[in-house]
C-alpha cells in the first residue's frame, strides 16, 4: 500500500510562512523526509545582518535534520527556496515578482508565521497575527492553483471557555476596526484601551489568533482551508528523533533551568491536567489536514484540536519525585548547584520560596561572576520570570478540555500506511516515557551537552550533592544555634528548633 497523503504532495509545491521557528523548522524536516514534494518555498526577513539565503543556510544546519540527510542526499536541501519577506508587513513584504512567483507555482500553503509573545502589546500582535493571517488569505486567493491551505492557530483562542469544542466561536470583535484603531493610534493610547478591546481574553495573543480565525473562515468558501489548534507544543515524541526541540517554553524552559541548578520551584498545581502536545504530532496533522481538506472540496471549514486534555491527559502527579530523578539521570557538566526541583501549587507559595532560593543566591554568583569578569544574568533571568507571572498565572493555575473529536476520526479514517506514517494518536503516548526522553533532549538540544559529556557531569552531580547536603546541615545548625542564644537554652534542649529549621530546609 501506498501513502495517499504522500501521493498527494508528490511534485507539488509548498509555501511556509513562520519556516524558521520551532514547528516551522520540525515541519519542514517532516515533509522533506516523508514526501517527494516539489519545492519549498519559506518566507524568510533579514534579520541580524544576514541575508535570507544565509538565515536558510543556518536552518539547514540544525541538528533535526540528522535523520534526513542519513536517509536523503544533501541535495534535497536544493527544494527549499528562501522568498524574502515579513507578516508583518504591507503585502507580507513581497516583492511584485516574489508575489508572482507563488501566484504562478504554489499548490499547498501551511500559514505558521505568528507572535508568540504573551506580554506583547497590541500593536504587533495586530500587525502580525490578525493582519498578517488576512494577507496571506489574499495571496491564497490569488493563487492559481491552489490546492489547499492550513491556519496553525491555538487551543487557546478560546481560553475564557473552561471546555471547548472544533468548531468557530463568535468573533471577539470586529476585525476591520480593530485595524483602524491601531492604525490611529499611538502606542500610548493603545495600552489604555487594550484591556477593554480584548474583554475577556487574557492577553492580545489569543484576541488576535482569535481573530485571525474568522479571517480564514471567510475564505473558505473559495480556499480549501483548516485550522489546527495546539496547545502548549512540547518537544518530539518520535520524530525525526525522541526529545528533539529548540524551545524554551513550557516545560522544555522548566527542565533547562532545572537541570543548571538555578531554577529550583516550579508554579504548578501537580493535581491540574496540563494540555501539552509534542510537536511532531502537531507536524504530522497540518501535513495529514492538507491533504484531508483538498478532498472535500467543499466551503465547510475544518477545525482540529491538536491537543491531549480530553483524551491523554498529563498531570505533574504523574511524574512525582521522577522529575527530579531525571535531572539525576542526565546531570549538567555546567550546572552550577545540585538540581532539585519542587512544586508550588500557588502563586504565593512560589513567590515567598523564590525570594529565598532564587533571588538570594541569583544575587551572590551574579556578584562573584562580575568581578570574575563573566556576564551576569542569573538576576534578570528570575526577574524576568517574576515579572511575567501575573500575565501567566491564568495560564499556569488554570484547567482547559480541549475535545479533540475531529481530530481523533480524522486518524481513524487515514489509511493503515498513513496512520504510521503521518502519526498524530496521542492515546498511546507513555507520560513517563516522554518526559525522559525530554529531558535528555533538554540537555542535548537546549543546554547543548551532547552525551559523551555525561560521565563528566555524573562525578560533578556528586560533588554538587555533597555540598548541597553540607549547606543543608549548616543551615539546620545555624538555625538551631540562632534560636537556642535568643531564648537563652541549650542548643541540646531547644527542641522547638527543630521543626523551625526543617520549615526553613522545607522552603529551600
Amino acid at each position: 500500500m501506498t501513502s495517499n497523503v504522500a501521493d498527494f504532495y508528490r511534485n507539488k509545491n509548498v509555501f511556509i510562512t513562520g519556516g524558521t521557528g520551532f514547528v516551522g523548522i520540525a515541519l519542514v524536516e517532516k515533509i522533506l523526509r516523508s514526501t517527494d514534494v516539489g519545492k519549498v518555498y519559506m518566507l524568510i526577513r533579514p534579520k541580524k545582518g544576514k541575508s535570507i539565503e544565509e538565515r536558510l543556510q543556518d536552518i539547514t544546519k540544525n541538528a533535526v535534520f540528522s535523520r534526513l540527510l542519513e536517509e536523503k542526499s544533501p541535495d534535497v536541501f536544493k527544494k527549499l527556496i528562501a522568498v524574502s519577506g515579513d507578516v508583518g508587513e504591507e503585502n507580507l513584504g513581497l516583492s511584485a515578482i516574489d508575489r508572482e512567483l507563488l501566484i504562478n507555482n504554489v499548490n499547498i500553503v501551511i500559514h505558521s508565521a505568528a507572535t508568540l509573545d504573551f506580554q506583547a502589546s497590541l500593536r504587533p500582535t495586530v500587525m502580525i497575527n490578525l493582519l498578517g493571517t488576512r494577507q496571506v488569505m489574499e495571496l491564497c486567493k490569488q493563487i492559481k492553483n491552489l490546492n489547499s491551505m492550513v491556519h496553525i492557530s491555538s487551543a487557546y483562542v478560546n481560553s475564557f471557555f473552561l471546555e471547548t469544542e472544533e468548531k468557530l466561536y463568535p468573533s471577539p470583535e470586529d476585525a476591520d476596526k480593530v485595524i483602524e484603531i491601531v492604525k490611529a493610534k499611538n502606542d500610548a493610547e493603545l495600552d489604555l484601551i487594550t484591556s477593554d478591546l480584548i474583554k475577556n481574553h487574557p492577553n492580545t495573543y489569543t484576541f488576535t489568533k482569535h481573530l485571525a480565525e474568522h479571517e480564514v473562515a471567510k475564505c473558505a468558501s473559495v480556499v480549501h482551508a483548516g485550522i489546527i489548534r495546539p496547545s502548549m507544543i512540547t518537544a518530539s515524541w518520535n520524530e525525526p528523533v525522541k526529545g528533539w526541540t529548540i524551545s524554551k517554553n513550557g516545560p522544555q524552559g522548566f527542565l533547562m533551568g532545572a537541570s543548571k541548578g538555578v531554577i529550583r520551584r516550579l508554579p504548578v498545581d501537580p493535581k491540574l491536567i496540563y494540555d501539552y502536545i509534542p510537536v511532531d504530532m502537531v507536524v504530522n496533522q497540518v501535513i495529514a489536514t492538507a491533504y484531508h481538506v483538498a478532498q472535500k472540496k467543499s466551503g465547510e471549514l475544518s477545525i482540529f484540536h491538536c491537543t491531549t486534555s480530553s483524551c491523554n491527559p498529563f498531570k505533574w502527579d504523574i511524574l512525582g519525585e521522577k522529575t527530579n530523578e531525571l535531572l539525576t539521570m542526565f546531570p549538567l557538566k555546567s550546572a552550577v548547584w545540585y538540581p532539585y526541583l519542587k512544586f508550588s501549587p500557588s502563586l504565593f507559595l512560589f513567590k515567598l520560596s523564590a525570594i529565598l532560593i532564587h533571588f538570594i543566591p541569583a544575587y551572590i554568583l551574579d556578584f562573584v561572576t562580575r568581578i570574575a569578569g563573566g556576564r551576569p544574568i542569573l538576576v534578570r533571568l528570575h526577574t524576568n520570570v517574576w515579572d511575567s507571572l501575573k500575565l501567566l498565572e491564568r495560564f499556569i493555575f488554570t484547567e482547559w478540555k480541549f475535545h479533540n473529536k475531529n481530530t481523533q476520526l480524522l486518524s481513524k479514517t487515514m489509511s493503515p500506511v498513513d496512520q504510521e506514517m503521518f502519526n498524530f494518536d496521542v492515546l498511546p503516548l507513555d507520560w513517563i516515557d516522554y518526559f525522559t526522553n525530554l529531558a535528555q533532549g533538554v540537555r542535548i538540544y537546549l543546554n547543548n551537552e551532547p552525551l559523551k559529556t555525561l560521565p563528566a557531569a555524573k562525578k560533578k552531580h556528586k560533588i554538587l550533592l555533597i555540598l548541597h547536603i553540607l549547606l543543608q546541615v549548616s543551615i539546620h545548625c545555624g538555625v538551631w544555634k540562632l534560636v537556642a542564644t535568643i531564648l537563652g537554652m541549650p542548643m541540646m534542649k531547644c527542641i522547638i528548633a527543630v521543626p523551625l529549621s526543617y520549615f526553613i530546609l522545607g522552603l529551600l
